[in-house]
């Protein structure tokens, strides 16, 4: 009779202990994340506090000495008595109305329509995009050739057709707005279409092809199908032409000429910079403007983002 042998359980294997980080990965993860949080603290919330402190006060921008705090002098002159604050606002209101019903659903459709796998795609997409790959100065720059009243593109095509006087695009005040608002469209119309091209990368395509079985056609798809399950691509892209609109800055210096509330061109970002580094500085009002489109541009995203968040949880 063979003897039993008793089978001893293995013993418990030992949990791998989490690596601890040396010096070297603590002085590499310092270095990444310290340097660009010491960069937004000093070149952003800095400068935004300060701006905050001296909208209460009243300084030509020379001596810290004369510095005199005004209390809400500057807030109430705004509203009252600042002729261009009030066209700046409707003007910025213009700016996005006309991003956000032109070229932002255009450039919706044309990503959907990229998106469909057509020929030359590929070159499609470099030339719709490659005005966003240059800055909006160099875009002001290009713009302004072509508005030329003299010699620019657009007056020769017309002159071509029959017209007659040359068109003063960028010096007429009941145009030149408009003017800069079509050069703002050509940039960002490319940036919308690479956004929402994005989503519809990531799409699942087996819900088309559900919405194509019961009978959807392309219009009906993309609305009731494709268009609320990209819901975040078109939060992200409403915030986008938000802060797009209200931040206007670059192209309108350009095409204006500079500082200077130019008639028919008066923008609240112009206004803070004629204020703070005009030939006149006046850095308490500038400040008091720069808060004011602080306050607009939160006041606006975070009441949209709260009611996206709002309608999620129901």
């Amino acid at each position: 009779m063979s003897p039993v042998r008793t089978v001893r359980p293995a013993p418990p294997s030992k949990r791998a202990r989490p690596r601890r980080l040396g010096p070297g990965d603590r002085v590499f993860l310092t270095v990444i994340v310290g340097i660009p949080l010491l960069a937004l603290l000093v070149f952003v919330w800095l400068p935004a506090l300060a701006s905050v402190g001296l909208s209460f006060t009243n300084w030509d921008g020379i001596a810290l000495s004369d510095i005199r705090w005004t209390g809400l002098d500057n807030y109430r002159e705004i509203f009252t008595n600042y002729p261009p604050f009030w066209p700046a606002v409707q003007h910025n209101v213009v700016w996005l109305l006309f991003t956000a019903l032109l070229p932002t659903p255009f450039g919706i459709f044309l990503a959907y329509q990229l998106d469909r796998k057509i020929r030359f795609t590929r070159i499609y997409q470099t030339a719709i995009f490659l005005p966003m790959v240059l800055s909006l100065a160099v875009v002001g720059f290009i713009w302004e050739i072509i508005y030329n009243p003299d010699n620019g593109l657009l007056n020769g095509i017309l002159s071509g057709a029959g017209s007659g006087q040359p068109i003063d695009w960028l010096g007429d005040p009941d145009l030149n707005l408009w003017a800069v608002l079509v050069a703002s469209a050509w940039r960002h119309t490319g940036y919308i279409m690479i956004l929402y091209l994005a989503g519809l990368k990531g799409f699942d395509p087996a819900l088309k092809e559900a919405a194509a079985l019961d009978g959807a056609n392309g219009r009906q798809t993309f609305l009731r199908v494709v268009f609320p399950a990209l819901k975040p691509v078109n939060i992200i892209i409403l915030v986008v032409t938000v802060m797009e609109s209200l931040r206007a800055f670059d192209i309108v210096y350009v095409l204006g000429g500079g500082t200077g509330s130019k008639p028919g061109m008066e923008l609240l970002s112009l206004l803070i910079t004629d204020n703070i580094i005009g030939e006149s500085s006046h850095i308490g009002y500038g400040s008091a403007l720069a808060v004011v489109l602080l306050v607009v541009s939160l006041l606006a995203i975070c009441a949209f983002l709260v009611q996206t968040f709002r309608k999620e949880d129901k």
